[in-house]
């Protein structure tokens, strides 16, 4: 253990490297206080184990840090911005030449859980969804609100939809997700329905050269934010007892088709996810089966028995 009056190998490492990240770098005061404090907390375990030096820290020696901090149940996010602070302490260390080895490299923090959001119940949807369609914008944010639980879509793909990837008379909708990935999504009766009083609308309306089916009353096209403050303002409206974000809708969608099904897979290509969860690997499915999944079990995709047209008081 190196005399406690004076400065380590290490700590003077650190002083070294944090001088360089303020002169040289220009990183802010906040990053800085942010690498001080978690470079701190690594010389201290290096040094309570007798590492004192930079040369002497091994691969091991970072993985049993970052397992020590897990086992103490620091957040997995904490333990990844650690890593973070190190791996480029290390690589300061060895453009310097001070270590021959990066003792980061290759280790990982702990996996992240992601954290899905309540899906509201059918009931809590259906109250969503009712909106009276006393303005023009009320008509096209019902026919918002519909396409997102109907679809399933992600705000971002909604945002950027145009009319063009829209089939009304097929009842699918074509969409671009994440990694540039195409799917074709059913639409239920409900939202086509809604989506054609919002086109009569939107045509006599100037602007919208974009072809965006979702824009304002001036043509402009909305974008995610708008997107998510009308659906936040409607769960107010709505009387719902908590904010609804779009994903919600769209977690909503996924849960409750899997619990009336319990094809996993199914969801997962109606998602367009190359993982549903961090177990499960995409695969594709004949899209006839996705429709007939879609069909029977998604509460807004069927017509009403009894009504030709399909078409309800709501």
């Amino acid at each position: 253990m190196p005399d406690a009056t004076q400065h380590s190998a290490l700590e003077q490492a650190i002083e070294a490297f944090l001088v360089h990240a303020r002169e040289e770098l220009g990183l802010s005061p906040a990053s800085l206080d942010g690498y001080g404090r978690d470079l701190k907390q690594f010389r201290q375990w290096c040094e309570n184990g007798e590492l004192d030096r930079p040369e002497a820290i091994t691969v091991n020696d970072v993985r049993a840090f970052a397992a020590t901090r897990h086992r103490r149940g620091i957040n997995p996010r904490s333990i990844q911005r650690q890593l973070s602070a190190l791996r480029r302490f290390f690589r300061y260390l060895r453009r310097e030449g001070r270590i021959k080895h990066d003792p980061v490299e290759g280790v990982r923090a702990p996996r992240v859980q992601r954290r899905l959001p309540r899906p509201l119940d059918i009931d809590q949807v259906l109250a969503l969804l009712a909106i009276p369609e006393e303005d023009e914008l009320a008509v096209r944010d019902r026919a918002m609100l519909e396409l997102f639980y109907t679809s399933g879509l992600r705000v971002s793909e909604l945002a950027g939809l145009s009319w063009d990837r829209l089939d009304i008379g097929e009842a699918l909708v074509r969409v671009l997700g994440k990694g540039r990935r195409e799917r074709l999504v059913p639409v239920g009766q409900h939202a086509l329905r809604a989506l054609e009083r919002w086109r009569r609308i939107q045509r006599a309306l100037p602007g919208n050269e974009s072809g965006r089916i979702f824009t304002s009353l001036k043509g402009r096209p909305l974008g995610v934010r708008a997107v998510q403050k009308r659906v936040a303002h409607w769960s107010e409206r709505q009387g719902l007892d908590q904010r609804v974000h779009p994903h919600q809708l769209r977690h909503s969608f996924a849960s409750h088709i899997l619990e009336s099904s319990g094809d996993l897979r199914a969801v997962q290509e109606l998602l367009g996810h190359a993982n549903l969860s961090t177990t499960q690997i995409y695969t594709h499915l004949d899209f006839q089966h996705l429709a007939r999944v879609y069909d029977e079990t998604h509460p807004r995709a069927r017509r009403k028995s009894g009504s030709k047209d399909g078409s309800d008081d709501s």
